[in-house]
């Protein structure tokens, strides 16, 4: 069984993965706005939201570690790979959606959740 703290922590992770795929897609329009002639262009709306993203994401995933077991929490984090996947084509129309990606995503969840269930149900070393 699950703790309501270690839920609260699943969620802050997944959160957090929110947060760091979204400064992703901030990254990437940035990383279109960039003139490699002009240094000031990296200095650009975009990217400073991104980092941002990034800065509010690492705040969620410390605070999600001191309540969780790491063991559960890190694979979480691939769930950007989902969130990142899904959006890119609905911002970017040379990103798009193929059956090896959908397949990752399938192994993606269904590997998180292997992971999550082994911990939920007393697994892991030294039990």
């Amino acid at each position: 069984m699950i703790k309501p703290r270690q839920t609260k922590a699943i969620a802050l992770m997944l959160l957090c993965t929110i947060f760091a795929s979204t400064a992703h897609i901030l990254f990437k329009f940035g990383a279109n706005k960039i003139d490699s002639t002009n240094y000031l262009s990296y200095i650009n709306l975009y990217l400073i939201l991104g980092m941002t993203g990034f800065a509010l994401g690492a705040v969620l995933m410390m605070a999600a570690f001191r309540m969780g077991e790491l063991a559960v929490l890190f694979p979480l984090l691939a769930t950007g790979y989902i969130w990142v996947s899904l959006s890119s084509p609905i911002f970017f129309a040379t990103d798009s959606m193929n059956i090896w990606k959908w397949l990752g995503i399938i192994i993606i969840l269904v590997s998180v959740s292997i992971l999550g269930f082994g911990s939920a149900n007393g697994g892991g070393a030294g039990k």
